[in-house]
């Protein structure tokens, strides 16, 4: 155990226990008023520490400086405090499974829920560990919760220790990262960094600078409606037509459950409508752009063959962007990740790059023009009941943001 281990703990089990779920629904920023009530705990927080500079942004960011003890690049550090919608997050009830012996976990409210080693093979090698879990019919929020509480405790060591060298640090806590809108236009000029970080990676010594491009996409389906008793030769079923829709997309080959790796996918996240109309809600993943607007393309003519199929139907599909592989802008100055990756090899931790199967606000910052790599925390299974992470490799990410912190001053 570290010196850091019971707050990182402390933290966040406190900062897990708010509900701050965000909702792509919402038109307010943030999404979801709940996540105002973290933010401002945060602010409180980071006052009674002694953090220069805090302030709640009308776009529900929470900004703060660490004041700097010596020359070199402002350096930002972020986190966001929204947790996903994909899974129940009210009344989280975090477990702390003290020295991990190395078998299945079970959980109080859910009594046939297990993890185990076999199925998450990364718990394996945490033998001794104490491991924090949800109670079982939430989600834990360590996604990304953790990385608030690392960062907190950066901070609060930081200005408690004005010894220690390092260059003046920003924070930012955002809001709606889940649903793709934690980076606010005005948060780049706010923020004030010449580089940052994300504390929204998993497993220890992710160091990732590569992350997909992403587009979203709706599909409306509008049929013609009429009494079902006289509906022959006149009714046009919305939902027959989504059936055949679903049917020309590749399941078995682009979809999330069948892919890995460098592999993109087109996934169907929500369907909602009538016989009268329906709608279609699509994300679009893939690590080059070219993959991401076939993929686009693939969608639009499986729509368009529907449409031929049935011409008294109406079927419009809009896709948006939503963000870019970092890769492109970070390839041509990889001096974050450098840094970062030395100073997990100074804490004894070989840094592994490995592309993110998603995306960070860090991904529209680096579009921004402001770089911005991922750091791990340990966090696992995330999004849904068996969310889990291990303290020491919290600790462990709290010491590569020291020593990163540290490297920066004078560079």
């Amino acid at each position: 155990m570290t010196v850091f281990d019971p707050e990182l703990e402390a933290r966040l089990i406190r900062y897990a226990a708010v509900d701050t779920q965000s909702d792509e629904m919402g038109e307010a920023s943030p999404s979801t008023p709940i996540q105002l009530d973290l933010a401002r705990m945060l602010v409180a927080e980071l006052q009674d520490i002694g953090a220069a500079d805090v302030r709640l942004t009308e776009y529900g960011a929470v900004l703060a400086t660490i004041p700097g003890t010596a020359p070199g690049p402002v350096v930002g550090f972020l986190a966001h405090i929204d947790t996903a919608p994909a899974y129940n997050a009210t009344g989280v009830k975090p477990v702390v499974h003290r020295g991990y012996n190395g078998g299945p976990i079970s959980f109080a409210d859910a009594p046939g829920l297990v993890l185990s080693p076999e199925a998450s093979p990364y718990l394996a090698g945490k033998v001794g560990h104490d491991i924090i879990t949800a109670s079982g019919t939430t989600l834990l929020g360590a996604d990304d919760k953790a990385g608030i509480a690392i960062l907190m405790v950066m901070a609060r060591h930081l200005i408690a220790h004005p010894q220690i060298a390092r260059p003046t640090l920003r924070l930012a806590f955002t809001p709606d990262e889940e649903i793709g809108r934690g980076v606010d236009k005005r948060l780049p000029a706010d923020l004030g960094a010449e580089f940052a970080y994300t504390l929204d990676g998993g497993a220890v010594g992710e160091i990732e600078y590569e992350s997909f491009s992403a587009d979203a996409a709706v599909v409306t389906v509008t049929g013609v409606s009429t009494h079902p008793g006289t509906a022959k030769g006149k009714m046009v079923n919305a939902l027959h037509l989504v059936a055949r829709l679903v049917g020309l997309l590749p399941q078995a080959t682009q979809t999330p459950e069948v892919t890995e790796g460098r592999e993109g996918f087109l996934h169907l996240y929500e369907l909602t409508g009538t016989a009268a109309e329906a709608t279609l809600k699509f994300i679009l993943r893939d690590f080059e752009l070219d993959g991401l607007a076939a993929k686009g393309a693939l969608l639009q003519q499986a729509c368009d063959a529907v449409q031929a199929m049935e011409p008294r139907a109406s079927l419009t599909c809009v896709i948006r962007p939503q963000y870019r592989n970092m890769r492109y802008w970070l390839e041509k100055d990889m001096r974050p990740v450098d840094l970062a990756r030395e100073a997990c090899r100074e804490e004894g931790i070989e840094p592994v790059s490995v592309p993110i199967r998603g995306g960070t606000d860090g991904s529209r910052l680096t579009e921004m023009r402001v770089p911005c790599p991922n750091i791990f925390t340990g966090m696992q299974d995330i999004h849904g009941p068996l969310e889990w992470i291990s303290v020491q490799d919290m600790a462990a990410a709290l010491r590569v943001c020291l020593r990163l912190v540290q490297k920066a001053a004078g560079s």
